[in-house]
């Protein structure tokens, strides 16, 4: 059977694009997943939401491509940010690929404090998930870093080319595109090396673990991580050496679970927490480690595992307002919306949790595979009256039809 043609597939068909084109079947292709033939069908039609990362990876991997190649990137043609921050991708792409600190750089040097105010500016941006906004600022930054730090501020220029690199990184990673933040992330350690600090390579590895384990490389992700983790624990006592170890066991807590090893996890989780009940609430290094951190990445981890009932008793206890920064909040509240919807009689509250993430984050919202998963299976299953206009309105507004 060919797949029906679609202007924005979705997962489902895109995975069974790919599973024709091998021409294998279900049973099949699932097994080389480690699902059962009915789950992969389901998914296939739609009937179950691909919005699970650990499971779309594992699909993924069987069919030798990457989860974004299967989740794609979508633009709501209503949302002109969103398409506007994915438009600027090759910029950000072309300015990382120049930025090669063993090369010269290819445009005078403005005084530092300069690109340090955009460097403000633009982390303010991303803290807010407005992507489209720290896209525009990113390839001038970098240039005008690459260019400072062979001079003679190169070593406020190289703490700030971290900065730049790690944000050009998150961003191209929210925007769906992993492998392109694993460049961002590369040039980010090479800046902390050159600035030989610790926390700075740490800082580094969190982006580079981030990157892999979105590309489904789980394993390397760990790796990453808990050999960070293990150089950090020499220098806590350096200016955020404590936010920084503890944001990296969060990163080794959900690799593990990733690679389904709940104990592992839910070890790596445990410790976490332990730190953060000593740190309290911190903002070092835009980490914003701390109990509330912890608690949203808990409920990511657990809905991603397999828990969406742990995954919303842990919501419960979690107030994401503690943290003052939307990129975090709307984590909480799109994960809790996945395990909602994954919970019998709990739609319309999973709908009310995705209309906040909305709220606080559009650009996100409107750009996840993820969300736009959940807000189509929460539209299949109600036939359109769960939710009511409200559903109606975000489906529109996403482009997700039943």
């Amino acid at each position: 059977m060919t797949p029906r043609p679609s202007a924005d597939p979705t997962i489902g068909e895109r995975i069974q694009a790919r599973r024709l084109r091998r021409g294998w079947s279900i049973r099949h292709a699932a097994s080389r997943a480690g699902l059962s033939h009915a789950t992969w069908s389901r998914i296939e039609r739609g009937r179950q939401a691909a919005d699970n990362r650990f499971v779309l990876a594992d699909i993924a991997g069987a069919l030798e491509c990457s989860p974004a190649d299967l989740a794609g990137t979508a633009v709501p043609a209503a949302d002109r940010a969103a398409a506007a921050a994915q438009a600027a991708v090759h910029n950000i792409r072309q300015a990382l690929i120049d930025i090669d600190l063993t090369e010269p750089a290819s445009r005078p040097a403005p005084p530092v404090a300069g690109p340090a105010r955009t460097v403000a500016l633009a982390d303010t941006l991303r803290q807010a998930c407005d992507y489209a906004g720290t896209a525009r600022l990113l390839p001038g930054l970098l240039r005008d870093l690459h260019a400072v730090a062979a001079g003679p501020d190169r070593g406020p220029a190289l703490r700030l080319l971290c900065d730049a690199t790690f944000m050009a990184s998150s961003v191209l990673r929210n925007l769906g595109h992993p492998a392109d933040a694993w460049l961002g992330a590369e040039r980010c350690r090479e800046a902390a090396d050159a600035a030989d600090d610790p926390v700075l390579r740490g800082y580094a590895a969190y982006a580079r673990a981030g990157a892999a384990t979105a590309c489904g490389s789980y394993a390397r992700g760990l790796a990453l991580a808990s050999r960070a983790v293990d150089d950090l624990r020499r220098h806590t006592d350096r200016p955020g050496g404590t936010a920084m170890l503890g944001s990296l066991q969060l990163v080794c807590a959900y690799a593990s679970r990733g690679l389904k090893r709940t104990e592992d996890s839910r070890a790596w989780t445990t410790e976490a927490a332990a730190l953060a009940a000593t740190t309290g609430e911190t903002t070092e290094l835009g980490m914003f480690f701390g109990p509330t951190n912890v608690g949203i990445w808990s409920i990511g981890i657990e809905v991603d595992g397999g828990d969406p009932e742990r995954a919303a008793e842990i919501a419960r206890t979690t107030n994401p307002a503690t943290i003052p920064a939307g990129f975090r909040q709307v984590f909480y509240y799109a994960d809790t919306a996945r395990a909602l919807a994954r919970t019998r009689g709990s739609e319309r509250e999973a709908v009310r949790f995705l209309l906040t993430a909305e709220r606080l984050a559009p650009q996100h919202v409107h750009t996840s595979p993820l969300a736009r998963e959940t807000t189509r299976a929460l539209l299949e299953r109600s036939r359109r009256k769960a939710g009511g206009s409200e559903l109606r309105g975000l489906s529109e507004r996403m482009q997700v039809e039943r």
